[in-house]
């Protein structure tokens, strides 16, 4: 395998070009009137955004970019920041995904979740709490998944 693909439906093409060359720290390798191609060496990515007149909420369930060390996680945090990404989210030694993590979350301007996280070690729960085990607090809503409380057995929302 060369690269994993994703193509992005957006409905503000400038707008997402700005956020994902922040996000990944690259200009697109290829911009038309309604198509964007960014082609990530590391991770190897070939990410495509498709400008569409609507796009109706978040099609999938999240992204993200795993990392090589906490302090990545920070590095990537503050450099998003000073960016003018606002971080939506932070959890740290969190567990989820039968995985003791640290991450933040970010929205890209379609309101697509975003997590950059670091994996410090496998666990035996698949959380500690939450029926939204990796996915970012909504709006209103505070953030129970990966607290100190037992998840709920019939939780099926989680990421892989």
């Amino acid at each position: 395998m060369k690269y994993a693909h994703v193509g992005l439906n957006v409905t503000n093409l400038e707008k997402s070009i700005e956020f994902y060359s922040t996000v990944f720290g690259a200009e697109p390798v290829k911009v038309k009137p309604d198509y964007a191609k960014f082609l990530l060496q590391t991770p190897g990515l070939n990410f495509t955004l498709n400008l569409r007149d609507e796009v109706s909420g978040n099609q999938v369930g999240h992204f993200g970019i795993q990392v090589e060390s906490t302090d990545e996680v920070s590095a990537h945090k503050n450099r998003l920041e000073a960016n003018g990404i606002r971080t939506k989210s932070e959890e740290l030694n969190t567990t989820c995904c039968y995985a003791l993590q640290d991450k933040f979350w970010v929205l890209d301007p379609d309101g697509n979740e975003w997590e950059f996280f670091y994996t410090k070690a496998d666990v035996e729960a698949n959380s500690e709490n939450a029926s939204s085990c990796c996915t970012p607090e909504q709006k209103g809503k505070k953030m129970e998944c990966c607290s100190t409380t037992t998840q709920d057995k019939n939780t099926t929302k989680c990421c892989s």
